[in-house]
């Protein structure tokens, strides 16, 4: 839960956006155009991305080879876009949001006299300054996944337990392991899988460190190898920015949202995840301009820390007074729009995870729209892993455009829409591959002309959502 004093500085610091919504109503525009549709479709498409697109990968490779944030390669990405928003005519505000970040001072892991390379979990507490000498216990998958106490039975006590991610929470496995006596926990990652983190108000009961898949099974060939850990780091409270851009024209009473996270994570410049939705994004609202002629205001959103928690649009939706969130007609979600291996994906409007009234109309009217390009797509639920689950629990009609992660096509997908069954949709997915070179550029030019028709169209009216 938020702090008091968190809250206050964020409501503080979205002040800026609150005035688009409250303030006086802008001076009436031009009619609004019933061919806008048929015009921004045929104008935008994903040539007009690919300068923003290398832009991002530019600023990735310019500050350590990501765009994550809190940091520097995210903070360029965001003045990168605010000028372009700008210059098109937008009203461009970046209200903050407060996270917590994890700073490591010292590390450095041993294992029988050699250096291993080492990533802190986030949030970990530190070792002693003297750091911990222990001997090294192996729990492999075939003893347990390290969820339940009986997995540590013959753990040695004061011991840095190696073992494997997944099946339960980091902070489970390290309460486990602590109970069961050991001193430090050694996590090895899986491909593509984001670095492991702790709660940041809670962090974990012992220091704690990510490794690769490589260096993790080298290290599971060696129980009882002498371990040497030191870990030093501290957690800091920060401010990171959102980017939100309106249109001066529009009625702000039903305003057509649509919005992208803008970070990657650390391992990659996040090319593909998430720079394909908001180079898409960017693009669009450059087309529409900053004073179209449109019955119904339409706001950009770009986000920071998706990739953490979802926190830039979930601390956005829950600072927005009633009223504004009232005024937002929908929600619509740009995550992932180019995948090497691509599909088709809208989400809204089916199953449990199917979303408030009116989500099954934003989505219907996706999935019209890529089938328009010649593709038809496939309307999946809502999963919470993505920007647009704040919308969701806000009660506001949203809908989603993915091609797809590191999960494999089926048989049945690639008989629909080409590229490999068996494989995943995105090979490089949160890795260091994510890469300009690799987008599938038709995929991209196909969701981008489904969210350009979509976004006009709700923008001309949206008298067929049902609120």
């Amino acid at each position: 839960m938020r702090s008091a004093w968190s809250v206050a500085v964020a409501l503080a610091a979205a002040g800026l956006l609150a005035g688009c919504t409250t303030a006086a109503p802008p001076p009436p525009g031009p009619s609004p155009d019933s061919r806008l549709e048929q015009r921004l479709v045929a104008e935008t498409g994903a040539p007009g991305t690919i300068p923003h697109l290398e832009a991002l990968q530019r600023l990735a490779d310019e500050n350590g080879g990501n765009r994550a944030s809190p940091g520097p390669g995210y903070d360029a990405s965001v003045d990168y876009l605010a000028g372009v928003l700008r210059d098109a005519g937008y009203e461009v505000s970046t209200p903050t949001y407060p996270v917590s970040a994890f700073q490591v001072d010292q590390l450095q892991l041993t294992v029988a006299g050699s250096e291993v390379a080492a990533r802190a979990v986030e949030f970990s507490p530190a070792t002693p300054p003297e750091g911990v000498s222990a001997s090294l216990s192996v729990l492999t998958p075939d003893r347990g996944a390290g969820c339940d106490a009986a997995d540590f039975t013959g753990v040695a006590a004061g011991s840095a337990v190696l073992l494997q991610r997944g099946r339960c929470s980091f902070s489970r496995k390290t309460r486990l392991a602590a109970e069961a006596g050991a001193a430090a926990v050694l996590f090895v990652n899986d491909p593509g899988r984001p670095p492991a983190m702790f709660d940041a108000e809670n962090g974990g009961p012992l220091p704690a460190v990510g490794l690769t898949a490589a260096e993790g099974a080298a290290l599971a060939a060696q129980p009882g190898a002498p371990v040497t850990l030191r870990l030093a780091g501290e957690i800091r409270r920060i401010e990171v920015r959102n980017l939100i851009a309106q249109t001066r024209t529009g009625s702000r009473e039903r305003v057509v949202m649509a919005g992208a996270h803008l970070d990657s994570v650390a391992a990659g410049p996040g090319i593909n995840d998430n720079g394909t939705g908001a180079a898409a994004l960017l693009e669009i609202a450059q087309r529409l301009g900053g004073s179209p002629a449109v019955g119904n205001a339409v706001r950009f959103a770009w986000w920071g820390s998706e990739e953490a928690a979802l926190d830039g649009s979930t601390h956005y939706v829950e600072t927005l007074s009633r009223d504004d969130r009232e005024r937002i007609a929908l929600y619509l979600n740009l995550d992932m729009l180019a995948s090497p291996n691509a599909g088709y994906f809208v989400q809204g409007g089916r199953g449990s995870g199917s979303g408030p009234d009116g989500s099954a109309v934003v989505a219907r009217a996706v999935a019209d729209r890529l089938a328009a390009t010649g593709v038809e797509a496939e309307i999946i639920g809502f999963d919470g892993s993505s920007d647009y689950d704040a919308f969701v629990q806000a009660g506001i009609p949203s809908g989603g455009v993915l091609s797809g992660d590191a999960e494999q096509k089926t048989a049945e997908q690639a008989a629909r829409w080409g590229g490999r069954a068996g494989k995943p949709f995105d090979p490089c997915y949160h890795q260091a591959c994510d890469r300009f070179d690799t987008l599938d550029r038709t995929a991209l030019d196909r969701f981008t002309d489904a969210v350009a028709g979509t976004l006009a169209h709700f923008a001309l009216s949206t008298d067929d959502l049902a609120r």
